[in-house]
């Protein structure tokens, strides 16, 4: 959802949210959000599928204002209120009892026929529009009956025109809920606080990831009182670091620091300085990594340095440095200028010099020269070598230029005394 110029409020789905943004932003998006720019996200949810993006869509545009305005704030009591008082037998996002040609959908579940013929599971996502690994799971949890049938195999024969009933899980609340967990504040004011992000944290609510995660941390800590500019599930998240790299955040408090502060991230105005173990010694020893990134063509998981001339992704650019060598590899600084998805680790990989204990991008530990693999087996180091230690931007609110730093954490420290013996 979207916030327009006078109020309006604009609603619509796609499955690439910050290039969309962008181009609502830019004014290239023709209609509604061109003529009354300037626009802002509000509020946004992931959906398993296009259709049940389609239909979440198609529901909320039929809400009233104050019911769209209050799914903004995450206030879901004033939301059901609302629906009562309109007669409106369900608040949720999911499906409502609506048919489409096919499939067609009922409440909770899709149904209709097969239009292809060949494997199960690749013939209900071309119909469906779910995912492939989406049905599967559905099929393992007895979800999906086949001409009145129970599903068992994702790899059986399907044949077109067979009948099918796909029924969905209830969607879930996406509103995060505020959960006791430590935080190492670096620093904290009434418009934001950075924070030292250890590994293994996740930064915000996703599937599989609903609880423990640092948007829930912050809600216990900030006591609610974070920008909404993310939306209900994303409160104050600005940006974000994976999962299994550690090192400095910045959150914004009020909606007026989260517009600032994305500013300066989208006009590569942030210092960010990473430290990173990699395999092997770079050559040459210090230089600038540039490209578009995007999804790999070979594993769609997977973020890759793309081909020149290719147009898709996003331009990326990593300046490195090496600090220390080690015996088979090495102590690299990095300094972005563009934040893109896995940016760090793709950079060093397509270089050949992956990150230490990068289960995605890395080598594996018996590949690995120098007995490093047996170092890195004996440290039970499983997450990649990357630590966010610097960061700096020009405070919102103040108009001071400020500057964070965060020490290397105890593992990414004990990994490198180690291999230095």
């Amino acid at each position: 959802m979207l916030h327009c110029r006078g109020g309006r409020i604009y609603t619509g789905h796609t499955d690439d949210l910050e290039r969309r943004i962008a181009q609502h932003q830019s004014g290239s998006v023709s209609g509604f959000t061109r003529d009354f720019a300037p626009v802002e996200l509000v509020w946004s949810q992931e959906m398993v599928s296009r259709v049940e993006a389609l239909e979440a869509e198609r529901r909320i545009k039929g809400w009233s204002r104050a019911k769209k305005l209050a799914l903004i704030r995450g206030d879901w009591e004033a939301i059901s209120v609302l629906a009562e008082s309109k007669g409106s037998p369900s608040t949720s996002l999911g499906r409502t009892e609506v048919s489409h040609t096919n499939p067609r959908v009922t409440g909770t579940t899709l149904n209709g026929t097969l239009a292809t013929s060949g494997r199960l599971d690749k013939a209900l996502a071309e119909v469906t529009g779910l995912s492939r690994e989406r049905v599967k799971s559905l099929i393992a949890a007895g979800a999906i009956t086949i001409d009145n049938k129970p599903a068992t195999s994702p790899a059986a024969k399907a044949r077109e025109g067979m009948s099918y009933i796909v029924t969905l899980p209830p969607p879930v609340d996406p509103v995060a809920q505020p959960e006791e967990i430590p935080l190492a504040i670096v620093y904290e004011d009434e418009h934001l606080l950075v924070v030292d992000k250890p590994a293994g944290l996740v930064v915000h609510p996703a599937a599989g990831n609903r609880t423990g995660t640092l948007v829930n941390a912050l809600l216990y800590h900030c006591k609610g009182e974070l920008s909404g500019i993310n939306g209900v599930a994303r409160p104050g998240i600005v940006h974000r670091i994976d999962k299994d790299t550690s090192g400095l955040l910045v959150v914004a408090k009020t909606d007026a620091a989260h517009e600032g502060l994305a500013a300066q991230f989208a006009d590569h105005s942030i210092h960010r300085r990473y430290l990173a173990v990699c395999a092997g010694h770079p050559d040459p020893a210090a230089g600038t990594i540039a490209g578009r990134l995007g999804r790999s063509e070979r594993n769609r998981k997977k973020m890759a340095v793309l081909a020149p001339g290719v147009t898709r992704g996003k331009h990326a650019v990593t300046h490195y440095k090496t600090l220390q060598t080690m015996p088979g590899c090495a102590l690299l600084e990095c300094r972005l200028e563009t934040g893109r998805t896995h940016q760090v680790r793709v950079h060093c990989s397509s270089i050949g010099n992956p990150l230490l204990g990068d289960q995605v991008y890395g080598m594996a530990p018996a590949r690995l020269a120098h007995g490093l693999g047996r170092i890195i087996e004996r440290l039970d180091f499983t997450r990649q070598a990357l630590h966010a230690a610097e960061l700096g931007f020009i405070h919102p609110a103040s108009g001071e230029t400020v500057s964070f730093s965060a020490d290397l954490p105890p593992d990414m420290q004990e990994l490198i005394d180690e291999t230095a013996r």
